[in-house]
């Protein structure tokens, strides 16, 4: 098979790569950048739809048996990441939570936190595009099988459910912030 029909290689599979790739590098320089709490809350809510929906497209492909993907993202890696989302949405990080099946054991209502959702999906999505890096076509193929794999059984649902959140966070606590910030007070 030629690379030009290798599925690998598919428009859909190359823009999943460029907003994941886009996903990772954002969250990386939050540690480094003056990204305002307003900022990242509109640049987060653009993304995490475009994710979902490139994720949507991807072809289901049969897995060739590379077994060695790497792993890149090291837990220090993670939790810099947590930590920068943390840093910004602060008292507003954690959100309840009805979408998880431990709800109907539990005696009190769930939280999660938006800064450990988006480190998750982060972890994913960053040793996904490490693959591509690499271009050995049998570990993109496979790395196509599990992105999609771990989008339908775990990452997907914590993406859309962290987009509650941001959503109340950008529309609501956001707008009535930069309010108060610009009322003319004479």
């Amino acid at each position: 098979m030629s690379s030009q029909d290798n599925p690998v290689y598919s428009p859909v599979v190359i823009d999943m790569i460029t907003v994941s790739a886009e996903y990772c590098l954002f969250l990386e320089k939050l540690t480094s950048s003056a990204t305002t709490r307003l900022q990242f809350l509109e640049q987060i809510t653009r993304l995490l739809p475009l994710i979902y929906v490139k994720a949507s497209l991807l072809p289901k492909l049969d897995d060739l048996g590379y077994f060695d993907l790497p792993i890149t993202v090291s837990e220090d890696d993670y939790d810099e990441v947590r930590q920068s989302v943390w840093r910004l949405l602060k008292a507003d990080d954690e959100y309840l939570e009805v979408f998880t099946p431990d709800m109907q054991y539990s005696e009190g209502p769930m939280t999660h936190t938006v800064s450990e959702d988006l480190a998750d999906i982060y972890q994913d999505l960053k040793n996904f595009v490490a693959v591509f890096a690499d271009r050995n076509e049998e570990a993109m193929n496979d790395a196509i099988v599990k992105v999609n794999d771990n989008f339908r059984t775990y990452w997907g649902q914590c993406l859309v459910n962290v987009m509650r959140p941001l959503h109340d966070l950008l529309y609501s606590k956001a707008e009535n912030e930069e309010d108060a910030s610009t009322a003319d007070y004479s």
